[in-house]
């Protein structure tokens, strides 16, 4: 049984400061920002959090090192295997959408082409590639690893975030790529990405929150992993990824936008890094409260059937 005094929701609010630093020290391409954002890592330590909070979080900052370097261990190319994935996911989708079904899109600063069209999805792929990754591995994480489960002094709070964390990780590798091109591209940045935090936090409650449920339930109902992928297949086409939101039916358009908290997530990424603006701050807001909710229920039916986990394992 798990005695050690649960990590909170300030995991997942300082994940990202953890996720930022393995970032800086598993990419050579980003290791010259390791030095700024370890100072982002020494504010953060101004929260209230315990020193045993900080231990944890140590520890996961230690778990995400290690599984990123063991997920592409042997690889030539290592943790950029992940972009390799999306550009291929980008080359599919821009050929299929822009290319035989001439979807055309008219993006300020941008011109109407093919290429912008795949900035666009690539944009939204960014933080969908880094749901799905951390999801449908969280979903599982807590059955693989009955080692850990069963001892004592383990804090099993962490399982479902290693995933989760590693797959965010990941897709900033993505993310650099992409504002890489569209600095390339237009010959400029917004001053806008300074706000990408704001949707780095529903994003990762969000998951973190789907990634406990679906982490504890699996125990009991080994269905619930393959269910997970069914529920994202059909998340993925219900969520404005590979079509703009404007072609949603005026009628659906509100379910998509307030039932749906990650189409403000797809659609706060493109307005910060594309076009430079926040053109969907109510529906972000609305993403925020959904996030939380689901942070929470998931961490507390988590930590509810927690102490049933050995005696299943």
């Amino acid at each position: 049984m798990d005695q050690v005094k649960p990590i909170d929701q300030y995991v997942v609010m300082n994940a990202l400061s953890a996720a930022i630093c393995v970032v800086c020290e598993e990419s050579a391409v980003l290791r010259s920002l390791k030095q700024p954002f370890s100072k982002v890592g020494h504010l953060a330590r101004l929260l209230p959090v315990s020193d045993r909070q900080w231990a944890n979080l140590d520890l996961l900052r230690t778990l995400v090192q290690r599984d990123l370097r063991v997920r592409y261990e042997g690889s030539m190319i290592g943790n950029l295997w992940a972009v390799v994935h999306q550009v291929l996911q980008l080359l599919i989708f821009t050929y299929v959408f822009s290319v035989v079904l001439q979807v055309k899109l008219s993006l300020k600063g941008l011109p109407a082409n093919d290429f912008t069209y795949g900035l666009w999805l690539f944009a939204g792929l960014v933080p969908w590639t880094a749901l799905v990754m951390g999801l449908s591995q969280a979903a599982t994480s807590v059955i693989n690893q009955p080692n850990l489960v069963k001892k004592v002094v383990f804090p099993l709070s962490l399982l479902p975030l290693v995933p989760i964390v590693s797959a965010f990780v990941e897709s900033s590798i993505g993310l650099m790529l992409l504002i890489a091109m569209l600095a390339f591209t237009t010959k400029t940045l917004h001053a806008s990405l300074l706000l990408l935090p704001l949707v780095w936090i529903p994003q990762l409650l969000l998951t973190a929150g789907l990634g406990y449920l679906t982490a504890g339930l699996t125990v009991f109902i080994r269905d619930i992993a393959q269910t997970v992928g069914v529920v994202l297949n059909l998340w993925f086409y219900v969520t404005p990824i590979i079509y703009p939101a404007n072609i949603v039916p005026e009628f659906l358009r509100f379910w998509v936008f307030q039932f749906n908290p990650f189409t403000a997530i797809v659609e706060t990424y493109r307005d910060l890094i594309l076009e430079g603006k926040l053109a969907h701050g109510p529906e972000l807001l609305t993403a925020y409260g959904v996030a939380i909710a689901v942070f929470l229920l998931g961490w507390l039916i988590y930590k509810r059937l927690r102490p049933a986990f050995a005696d299943v394992l």
